[in-house]
């Protein structure tokens, strides 16, 4: 029966950063250096909420687009930190930030149309835009420092494009696009039909300066990705925002209801705490996080590894080529020979190849136990 499942499906494999860390996840004595996740807990005014919501009997559906209180909160947050307007008519309240990425695809793509993405990149795009019947193209920004900037985008750009996705700060290499870059973009891109994807998930985790989004140029083209997950160490309660025009949002609110109706009634009570008491919870995390990607950084160029030092996120993304071996292998041996855990670069395209990925997003105990054990590995092969 499995040749009747849909082409696109069999065709599409697990996310490689989950592949490898489920690979290597029993290895006894593994410092993984791996995921993605916050390790501060959810801070306790949010789950004071959540509680709330529950003894308080918020346990039912929301509006669709998710409660008027949450969506204005929201809005109001993303004004107050980044100067975007937005009213609760352009704002759908979804399940996580990888939801909105699959109800805005869904809603602009079809067949044979093409989205301008940077490589390397999270992996979590291509497979939907896969689905959708629509091509990926890939831009190498390993010249760039990683940045998808207007000069690269230029070439890329046909009659066939139909989105370009900006996912800045970077997962997996921690950059992020300075002021000119976006005005740069903005400008090759205005008035043209294409929309731009920007992916802001990391927002409140930008080091020096404030963050800005392309769609303080372009609002009307624009579809503004965000959530609660890495700013308020919210991974599991599933909260993500889909911003954009309201002549979109209606459009794009027909997918969401027919995919899940609503987010969960008690992750927005919680959201709400998130949005204004925890206003600024991601103050502290973020010197946290600095202080941590100083040290790594610092630690890996020690080792004599070429690295980008990132500007947000909490990701490094040090090149093995040096070594002649392919990402996946040197991450294997890694974990074979030292017991440390990272993503190969292979996950996040085929411009990831000939580095790996290090998450940051550990008590420093944790990273200096995997960079001693690192760096006695790298010392070996040399």
């Amino acid at each position: 029966m499995e040749h009747l499942i849909h082409s696109r499906v069999r065709n599409i494999e697990i996310s490689g950063i989950r592949k490898f860390f489920n690979m290597v996840a029993d290895r006894p004595n593994l410092i993984s250096l791996t995921i993605g996740q916050p390790d501060f807990p959810t801070p306790e005014h949010v789950k004071e909420a959540g509680k709330e919501a529950i003894s308080n009997n918020f346990t039912t559906y929301t509006h669709n687009a998710g409660f008027v209180d949450v969506r204005q909160a929201a809005c109001q947050f993303v004004y107050d930190k980044y100067g975007l307007q937005y009213n609760e008519q352009e704002i759908i309240v979804t399940i996580g930030a990888s939801q909105a990425i699959d109800v805005a695809f869904r809603t602009i793509l079809e067949e044979g149309v093409e989205v301008i993405l940077p490589g390397p990149v999270y992996p979590g795009y291509e497979p939907i835009i896969r689905m959708c019947g629509a091509k990926p193209v890939y831009v190498d920004t390993r010249s760039t420092g990683f940045r998808l900037t207007a000069e690269l985008v230029a070439p890329h750009i046909n009659e066939r494009t139909r989105c370009i996705v900006l996912p800045y700060p970077s997962n997996p290499t921690g950059a992020t696009l300075s002021e000119q870059e976006l005005v740069k973009l903005a400008a090759l891109l205005k008035d043209k039909p294409i929309w731009i994807l920007s992916d802001e998930i990391y927002s409140e985790l930008v080091y020096d300066g404030v963050h800005r989004s392309i769609a303080s140029w372009l609002r009307d083209q624009t579809i503004v990705i965000n959530g609660l997950s890495k700013s308020h160490s919210m991974t599991g309660w599933r909260i993500g925002f889909l911003f954009a025009p309201e002549f979109l949002t209606k459009h794009m609110l027909k997918v969401h209801q027919y995919s899940v109706s609503c987010a969960s009634s008690v992750s927005q009570k919680a959201a709400l705490a998130a949005l204004t008491v925890g206003k600024n919870d991601a103050d502290d995390m973020r010197k946290q996080y600095k202080a941590r990607m100083e040290y790594a950084y610092e630690r890996l160029v020690g080792m004599g590894l070429a690295v980008e030092k990132p500007t947000g996120a909490f990701y490094l993304f040090p090149s093995i080529q040096s070594f002649g071996q392919s990402s996946f292998d040197f991450a294997l041996d890694l974990v074979d020979k030292a017991g440390v855990a990272v993503v190969p670069g292979s996950a996040f395209s085929s411009y990831g190849e000939g580095y790996v990925r290090l998450s940051y997003a550990y008590s420093f105990e944790t990273l200096k136990e995997g960079l001693d054990r690192m760096e006695q590995y790298i010392q070996q092969k040399r």
